[in-house]
């Protein structure tokens, strides 16, 4: 992903074992190489290491913080201050209309932010605009349809323009309706005057460009294009896992003065997110990202049943695991979890608990149906034995059974690591850590 090596420059400064001259200088040039690496432009790249090398040498230590500390505020502050603001669209009523090139990634999108505003509790509509691409239409209604959205479209109708305005017609009593307009492979005549006209007549309250991580500073010249043609208020980034290049695109917003609303880190509906710079920055620099991790847990913990006093009782067992599984499931890989938690704790974790799927889980509860009520409420008298019984009964093998245990023994650290940093972990509570 890109800047991924910026986690490294901080680990670096966290263990020094001293600040001087030299440190900083190749401090420095450690960020400047991860920043050009990732697609950011030149010019902004020297005016961040121009003021981090700065400050680091010449302002005085803070009362409250030692040299090591200091030195990673100052490269948060200046990291943050690079990537520009964030637009936060509040949860009222609203016209969305995304725009952008094709193969950006609109129609997915749509569809992604239709699912975050409505599991926010908004009536959301979405609308097939895109007369262009023959998939557009059955794409956007089968999202709509899987994802429990609102869905308008007029099958074979070439006038875009036709299709919003009745659209907006008959979806008055929803909070939000999106718009997803047609891409093309560069920002021609016919498309400006078509998505002028689509927002003359819907008159939205966001205009957003939806862009693809991968094409780096190229992204720059997007954006500009867009924004004089149609005025945007807000860019959508997708992608920006499977690249080395999304520091391209953040340094297109910064340059046009368009915040950032969205970014899409992978291909599951739960892995879009609200563009937060000082959580994103923070991430970035591998120090976690507590409000987002608090956020994510309260919204899925309202959706199941759960118990949240089971672990802070300190009785978390595997029964606890297979009645809350379906919640971190909807949580998404363990990875992402991880990379929202200050140098995740410290903990070494196995990749296959790191890379946890779907597929995984549900193989774990057809494990647990195996065991007994002791064995699942005291893991810990679960030896070799045990194990070859469980695996002949679950149609598994005993390796299976064996990642099973060291996910939660994972788990169960995890929770301990929190408690001593003093991370909040009440809301980990609510999933049953």
């Amino acid at each position: 992903m890109a800047l991924e090596s910026l986690k490294e420059v901080a680990r670096k400064i966290a263990g020094s074992s001293s600040i001087d001259k030299k440190f900083v200088e190749e401090m420095v040039k450690e960020i400047q190489r991860a920043l050009i690496k990732a697609d950011v432009n030149v010019r902004q790249v020297k005016e961040i290491s121009d003021a981090i090398k700065k400050r680091a040498l010449s302002e005085d230590v803070l009362p409250a913080l030692n040299a090591k500390e200091q030195i990673l505020k100052i490269v948060y502050e200046e990291l943050l201050r690079g990537v520009g603001e964030g637009l936060e669209i509040p949860l009222k009523k609203a016209k969305i209309m995304l725009v952008g090139l094709q193969g950006s990634g609109k129609t997915t999108t749509t569809a992604k932010m239709a699912k975050y505003f409505k599991d926010r509790g908004m009536k959301v509509a979405v609308v097939a605009a895109d007369t262009w691409r023959p998939a557009a239409y059955e794409q956007l209604r089968q999202l709509a349809e899987e994802y429990g959205i609102t869905f308008y479209g007029e099958k074979g109708e070439k006038d875009a323009v036709k299709i919003v305005k009745n659209a907006l017609e008959k979806l008055k009593d929803h909070d939000m309706i999106i718009i997803d307009t047609a891409g093309r492979h560069a920002l021609e005549d016919e498309l400006i005057d078509e998505m002028i006209k689509i927002a003359e007549v819907a008159r939205p309250d966001y205009k957003l460009l939806v862009l693809d991580a991968a094409i780096g500073q190229l992204a720059s010249k997007q954006a500009q294009a867009f924004h004089e043609a149609i005025g945007i208020n807000g860019i959508i980034i997708t992608k920006f896992d499977g690249t080395a290049k999304g520091g391209g695109a953040l340094s297109a917003a910064r340059q046009i003065g368009i915040p950032i609303a969205f970014i899409g880190t992978g291909e599951k509906v739960e892995d879009f997110e609200r563009f937060d710079p000082a959580g994103f920055v923070s991430r970035l620099l591998g120090m976690g990202d507590i409000k987002a991790l608090m956020e994510k847990i309260e919204r899925i913990a309202s959706e199941e049943e759960l118990d949240p006093e089971a672990f802070l009782k300190g009785t978390f067992t595997l029964k606890d695991i297979y009645k809350q599984i379906e919640a971190m499931n909807k949580m998404g890989p363990v990875r992402k979890i991880f990379e929202m938690l200050p140098f995740g704790l410290g903990l070494k974790v196995d990749n296959d608990v790191m890379e946890m799927t779907q597929e995984k889980m549900k193989k774990f509860r057809v494990i647990m149906d195996s065991m007994t009520e002791e064995e699942l409420l005291n893991p810990k008298i679960i030896d070799s034995s045990r194990i070859r019984r469980i695996a002949i009964g679950s149609g598994t093998s005993p390796q299976e059974v064996k990642e099973l245990l060291n996910y939660y023994k994972t788990m169960k650290n995890l929770m301990k690591k929190m408690k001593k940093n003093k991370l909040p972990i009440k809301g980990l509570g609510k999933l049953g850590f």
